[in-house]
């Protein structure tokens, strides 16, 4: 007589993209009732982090002093950087998709600020050392071409960071690499079943982080309706679990299995969510949360991969936490056209408000990109930073992520594309 012997294997938690308050709570009740929950911090983290990072949402919002309101005459210094940048014979070769090689010689030379620089450079330190984020606010959008507006949104930004990151992980046919990627809702647009992040649809983005060290939008025109920006402290949403769910920490310090999406090379990595960074001589002690919800979850086009390791029961409810927390606790900020946001991408999580955009007219461009035409469509466009000077060290685990984005990025290499176009798998968006 033979036995037989059933094999139990782990399953993915009942968990989606869009996160569940009910499911949180059952979950979260479940494990307090079943398990023996760790109550202490892993050794050598803070019990509790003191620093301008920290802040509570309502109080942002109850204040405007993160806006930089830019002059009549700070604006008239951009127009001649324009103007000087062009005269310089830079902008050589156009197409009605992109602006070619020449605009990865941006800089701030090239670029000349000189009475905002030192502005700016300030600016700059705030994110890294202050709030951790900025507007910069009133650039005369409806002055400029779609060129000219992206000449001076990587212009501005050059003194910054002056280090720009890849938007994907895989050169284009031509060698290039976009540095510019536009957050608009295109699904009226594409083909059913392509789209695979949330920034390319109106539906609501949870909180998250991206790639690299500095996420910047500029915003080309808000959505008819709704579309808020929120911004949330990641490290008040650690000072709340250290306090109160110590075990989490211990959680989401720990190997995660990250999706690589069907990668054959890589099909998922390991490594923590949350990074604990001692103080040094010259830093101060930082804690670095660093993920997106859907490399867990999957979102449309791109769903949780089948043969990976799943993710457990304690992960599932430390994402709820991460979004809930940082829900709780967030700023809603408004974003209007020709506003620039800067925010530090090691210190807070950011979240975007589903939107209604107004009917728009589907136009044909000579190379076959669909553009939907009106200014009352939500368009943003995103560079991703660092700033050598002020940069935080970048976790081990981390490096090569962030030698994808940032290593040796070459000012040939760089593209520039003016609207959104054929959809590719991107770095951690």
């Amino acid at each position: 007589m033979s036995a037989t012997e059933t094999i139990t294997r782990p399953c993915q938690p009942d968990i989606q993209y869009h996160p569940d308050w009910a499911k949180y709570q059952a979950r979260s009740r479940q494990r307090k009732e079943t398990e023996s929950l760790q109550t202490s911090l892993p050794a050598g983290f803070p019990q509790k982090l003191f620093s301008p990072l920290v802040w509570e949402g309502k109080d942002i919002e109850k204040c405007d002093d993160w806006i930089y309101q830019l002059s009549e005459v700070q604006l008239d210094e951009i127009d001649a950087a324009l103007k000087s940048f062009k005269v310089l014979g830079w902008i050589i070769i156009l197409t009605a998709v992109a602006l070619q090689k020449p605009l990865g010689y941006i800089n701030d030379s090239t670029f000349p600020l000189p009475t905002l620089r030192p502005i700016l450079r300030d600016l700059s330190r705030e994110l890294h050392n202050g709030r951790g984020f900025f507007v910069l606010r009133g650039l005369r959008i409806d002055n400029y071409s779609r060129e000219d507006n992206v000449i001076i949104y990587t212009g501005v930004s050059s003194h910054i960071g002056s280090i720009r990151g890849r938007q994907q992980d895989t050169r284009l046919q031509n060698g290039t690499s976009p540095i510019i990627s536009h957050i608009k809702d295109i699904t009226s647009i594409t083909e059913k079943g392509k789209i695979g992040a949330p920034s390319n649809t109106a539906d609501k983005q949870v909180f998250h982080t991206d790639a690299g060290d500095i996420i910047s939008l500029l915003c080309l025109s808000p959505a008819a309706e709704a579309g808020e920006s929120y911004l949330s402290s990641s490290w008040n949403v650690y000072n709340i679990l250290a306090k109160e769910r110590p075990d989490l920490i211990h959680t989401l310090s720990q190997n995660w299995p990250v999706d690589g999406f069907n990668n054959p090379q890589k099909p998922y990595t390991l490594r923590p969510l949350l990074y604990h960074q001692p103080a040094t001589e010259t830093t101060p002690e930082r804690v670095l949360i660093q993920y997106a919800r859907r490399y867990f979850t999957g979102f449309l086009a791109q769903p949780r991969s089948a043969d990976i390791p799943p993710i457990t029961e304690a992960q599932a409810e430390a994402l709820d936490a991460l979004h809930f927390l940082a829900e709780e606790h967030s700023a809603a900020l408004d974003f209007q056209k020709g506003d620039v946001q800067y925010v530090n991408n090691l210190s807070i999580f950011h979240a975007r408000n589903g939107f209604t955009d107004a009917p728009g007219k589907e136009l044909v461009s000579s190379n076959n990109v669909r553009i939907v035409a009106n200014h009352d469509r939500r368009h943003l466009l995103r560079l991703w930073l660092r700033d050598p000077e002020n940069a935080w060290q970048t976790p081990e685990p981390l490096q090569h992520r962030w030698d994808t984005v940032f290593k040796n990025v070459t000012e040939d290499e760089q593209a520039f594309p003016l609207n959104p176009g054929s959809l590719r798998k991107t770095v951690g968006s």
